[in-house]
């Protein structure tokens, strides 16, 4: 977002997402795929540029 000098109101009006699902990215809550591949496109980036898969801890 920084590269494209866009704020996370704008990404919600490109991607057409709610401010649920930003708070909800905000929090490292579980967000759909479909959201993650639609954030991708507006910004011109592959998925590992915006998340990074991190292994569960078994307790």
């Amino acid at each position: 977002m920084i590269d494209k000098d866009m704020k996370k109101k704008d990404l919600v009006k490109v991607v057409h997402i709610s401010t649920y699902t930003i708070n909800k990215l905000n929090r490292w809550d579980n967000v759909n795929t479909d959201t993650l591949v639609k954030i991708c496109s507006a910004l011109n980036c592959s998925i590992e540029d915006i998340m990074e898969a991190i292994p569960c801890l078994d307790d």
